[in-house]
């Protein structure tokens, strides 16, 4: 299912602007086809680098700029915030050895859209040696995450036996079960019901779903570059979950997935997720990631996950079952341009981070 609204997410909240196309929102800078080429010569790099995903970006609100230096570059997002305020976002990047040789056109470009900030959360694991060199390049850490720092990657290495062989008994027993009701999974492209699936499990597991126009704007811009599949998980035709994968160089994403309440006993979400993983190994995948679970350790995630439902402690006790590794990114760092208007998004913040733990205690 889809994570739920994560904390400050409010700053963030995305609306289609319609009659705008988006190009009309990408600056100047390194056009989409030479960043294409970047991107293809870093099969690496992150799906939310990619040229799709900022062409979606620039449908919901944000401005795009594109800069590279050498064999480094960064995608950068620029959002207009309440209180005249503009943030600078890059998402899981900058790519490549990036800090000396980018930061000059990362500072030139946010001085250009009037930045007040810039957030980059890096595609990156190494934590100590990372956040040493961006303290050192001007880097605080953020208050505010956008991305989920924690998540779940399932190992696609291997025959199929061996990837089940991974997953929990009790998982493997529910994705044959499955089969055995009469559940079949297949690839979709009723973006319309898919939207209302979302609606539905939302308003059930309390997260807010993007908009009909989202969905369907992403899965327009990612198909012709083959690098997303729709799937539905039906009894007799009728749908009962669906869920829309991604996939870049050797890794896939689950980022959105829904259900309804009927049928759960034939157990379609976990099937869902298997023909998912089936599909990102037919592309050459060698990780899935299963995108967001509670930002605390493994020792707390297993002696908590049974008594906890709220936010993604729900969604934990689903994915757990497929054996992934669990990893943590180096988060969100900061660098300020504006002090009192970044005191004031880091007032706002706090205000929100505050409200949302309240709101998923427990």
């Amino acid at each position: 299912m889809e994570l739920p609204e994560r904390p400050g997410a409010a700053f963030y909240h995305e609306r289609p602007r319609k009659a705008r196309w988006y190009n009309l929102r990408v600056s100047p800078g390194v056009p989409p086809p030479e960043w294409e080429a970047f991107i293809a010569r870093n099969p690496q790099a992150h799906l939310l680098q990619t040229a799709a995903w900022g062409e979606l970006k620039a449908r919901f609100g944000w401005s795009v700029e594109r800069v590279c230096v050498g064999n480094t570059g960064a995608q950068i997002l620029f959002r207009s915030l309440p209180l005249g305020l503009t943030l600078a976002y890059i998402p899981r990047g900058p790519i490549g050895d990036w800090l000396s040789p980018l930061l000059p056109k990362l500072d030139a470009a946010c001085k250009a859209h009037r930045a007040f900030v810039l957030k980059v959360e890096p595609d990156d694991t190494s934590h100590g040696r990372l956040a040493e060199m961006l303290a050192a390049g001007g880097f605080r850490p953020s208050p505010h995450t956008v991305q989920p720092r924690r998540t779940l990657i399932v190992d696609l290495q291997g025959d199929e036996d061996q990837i089940l062989a991974r997953m929990h008994q009790k998982t493997r027993y529910n994705i044959r079960l499955a089969l055995r009701k009469e559940v079949r999974v297949r690839p979709w492209e009723d973006l319309q019901t898919f939207h209302g699936l979302m609606r539905q499990t939302a308003a059930r597991d309390d997260f807010a779903a993007h908009s009909a126009e989202y969905y369907a704007a992403a899965y327009a811009l990612f198909k012709p570059r083959e690098m997303v599949e729709l799937f539905v998980a039906e009894l007799d035709g009728e749908p009962l979950a669906a869920l829309m994968v991604f996939a870049h160089g050797r890794r896939a994403w689950y980022l959105y997935g829904a259900s309804t309440d009927r049928e759960r006993n034939r157990m379609p979400t976990y099937l869902l997720q298997w023909q998912a993983m089936r599909w990102a190994k037919s592309r050459g995948c060698d990780q899935y990631d299963l995108w967001g679970v509670p930002d605390v350790d493994l020792d707390v995630l297993e002696s908590e996950f049974e008594r906890r439902r709220r936010g993604l402690w729900g969604v934990y006790r689903f994915k757990r079952g497929f054996g992934g590794e669990l990893s943590r990114s180096s988060g969100a760092w900061d660098r300020v341009y504006l002090r009192p208007e970044y005191a004031v998004y880091r007032l706002l913040s706090q205000i929100m981070l505050h409200s949302a733990e309240q709101g998923l205690g427990g």
